[in-house]
């Protein structure tokens, strides 16, 4: 999606070797209209998947998740990240490993909302190395749904995740994939 390259290459911060800020524009403050390009774009490869639920993670997917939901004509459903006082009943539960945060999550999705008769594709913002979307499917897979499969805005492909998943037959779809990245050259995308 080239609106969405030119956009990183302009905005984005690259950090080290592995972290790419994007926080101007997608993860801390969100640029509504590149959104909406984006759930289009992703309506665009998953149509006549059957696609009746969209599932992310909090936080910073809800938004593209929200966003993509208005053109599946579907609810969301993010996980979290604890357990809270209005969740009330039975969960499916799975720990992710956040790269960004550095630390192990058991992540929670109510059984009210997830199940069966659900075709779900898992959105998020970023796939590193995997452990979000890992996480996900688990939870897709625990609910007995079909997974139709997962759309990131920005796979960083130099690291393991993506490569991992569609080895398992997933199905990912990449909006924008970063080959290589460095503070002095900036960003290289794979395609």
């Amino acid at each position: 999606m080239e609106l969405l390259k030119e956009r990183i290459r302009r905005d984005g911060t690259v950090k080290g070797n592995d972290v790419l800020k994007v926080d101007s524009f997608l993860n801390h403050q969100m640029d509504v209209a590149l959104f909406e390009e984006i759930g289009r774009e992703f309506l665009r490869r998953f149509d006549g998947c059957g696609v009746n639920k969209i599932l992310t993670i909090e936080a910073s997917g809800i938004g593209i998740a929200c966003v993509t939901a208005q053109f599946f004509r579907c609810p969301v459903i993010f996980a979290k990240k604890s357990q809270t006082k209005n969740i009330a009943g039975a969960v499916y539960t799975t720990k992710v490993e956040s790269f960004t945060h550095g630390r192990v999550y058991d992540v929670i999705v109510s059984k009210k909302f997830l199940g069966a008769e659900d075709n779900v594709l898992i959105i998020d913002d970023f796939l590193a190395n995997g452990a979000a979307l890992e996480g996900l499917i688990d939870l897709v897979e625990q609910s007995g749904a079909r997974l139709a499969g997962a759309g990131v805005v920005i796979e960083k492909a130099f690291q393991p995740g993506g490569e991992r998943l569609r080895a398992r037959g997933i199905r990912v779809e990449a909006l924008a994939r970063v080959r290589s990245m460095s503070e002095e050259t900036g960003v290289e995308f794979a395609d």
